[in-house]
């Protein structure tokens, strides 16, 4: 069983930055892709980043050149480091363990965290 806890979100003001983090629990984050997902009220849950096991990353048009993920596998930890907010970053954020093996398929989802800009 993995447990995923994510810490860092709150309020910002437009233009400035927040660094998201993810624990993980487990043995298995090393070889597992990770990624950042948001949901803003009364839309679907959306891919913000995403990191490959082999430290890969792709992003959402929308963050772009503004957002950077990162992974500590030491640490077991992923990192969303947010720069130029918008107020359109609004949302909650989750973190996502995705792993494929030849016997299993495992997929987490943290609790989610709140991000808010605002002036």
């Amino acid at each position: 069983q993995v447990q995923l806890v994510e810490s860092g979100g709150g309020l910002v003001q437009p233009g400035g930055s927040l660094r998201l983090s993810c624990a993980a629990s487990g043995s298995i984050f090393s070889i597992s892709a990770m990624g950042w997902y948001r949901q803003a009220p009364g839309k679907q849950r959306e891919l913000v980043a995403h990191i490959t096991s082999g430290r890969s990353t792709n992003y959402a048009d929308s963050v772009k050149g503004r957002f950077t993920i990162s992974r500590d596998n030491a640490k077991n930890t992923v990192y969303l480091q947010m720069s130029s907010l918008k107020p359109e970053d609004t949302a909650v954020y989750f973190c996502n363990l995705d792993l494929t093996t030849t016997t299993r398929e495992y997929r987490y989802w943290g609790q989610g965290t709140q991000v808010t800009v605002s002036s």
